[in-house]
């Protein structure tokens, strides 16, 4: 490690998020705590994507470094935390999200070994009802199949590099593709995905509050996009992510 580098970097895309905010800054510094090394060389960095409420002052105040990304596409926002950053390894959180305690410590461990090429720490929900667990449930069968998580997403910035970051011409999606770039990198070193299930973090269920416990049964099939004019997925994008009443 290059002394005065950060070791990690962990980006947060956020737009107007100074409601949630707060929660996951505390939980990074629950986490910053049980880091063995000094406290700079884990890096917070805020990618604020044109948020016009105090998300960047909240982040400011509470010891973050705020990025402005104008283009509002949660892939550019990821992208442009990451260009900003200086860590060895890069992690992405959602805004809505409590991080594990233990999240960097482990981060750290599983990419110290060359078998994993990058991982996600997966999510337990903040609440749970019938058509929740009956979500999660059945997106259990794709997570043990392709490795493929949420929560806190983390690689090498050298791999980041290597398959080109995210995709900004997807305005949703992006979290998945960016895994299959990096499983598929992974192949060549016979390196895999980690779904590291000790770490997982707590998620919001705003979009469960606002859109009903069972909506995601049709969301899966909306989200796919096979069947939509580029109007309707812009529309789709703007109703579930770009215009939420926050």
């Amino acid at each position: 490690m290059t002394p005065g580098r950060p070791r990690i970097s962990l980006i947060i895309p956020a737009f107007n998020e100074e409601k949630y905010l707060p929660r996951l800054l505390d939980s990074v510094e629950a986490a910053r705590s049980r880091w063995e090394g000094p406290r700079e060389e884990i890096e917070v960095i805020v990618a604020d994507n044109a948020s016009t409420d105090g998300t960047a002052a909240l982040a400011s105040a509470r010891g973050c470094r705020v990025i402005r990304v104008e283009k509002r596409a949660i892939a550019a926002s990821r992208n442009g935390g990451a260009r900003a950053s200086a860590g060895e390894i890069v992690a992405f959180v959602d805004a809505d999200m409590s991080i594990h305690p233990e999240t960097f410590k482990g981060i750290a461990e599983i990419l110290s070994s060359p078998k994993w090429i990058a991982g996600a720490t997966g999510v337990w929900p903040e609440r749970w009802s019938i058509g929740i667990a009956a979500t999660f449930a059945g997106m259990m069968p794709l997570l043990w199949l392709t490795r493929f998580d949420t929560g806190v997403v983390f690689m090498r910035r050298s791999d980041f590099d290597a398959v080109g970051g995210y995709d900004e011409r997807l305005l949703y999606a992006e979290d998945v593709v960016i895994l299959w770039r990096l499983r598929q990198l992974g192949r060549r070193r016979k390196a895999r995905l980690i779904r590291a299930r000790h770490l997982k973090a707590v998620v919001s269920m705003r979009k469960f509050d606002k859109f009903g416990d069972w909506h995601y049964l049709g969301f899966i099939w909306k989200a796919s996009g096979l069947l939509m004019s580029a109007k309707k997925r812009q529309a789709f994008a703007d109703e579930y992510w770009y215009k939420p009443e926050r």
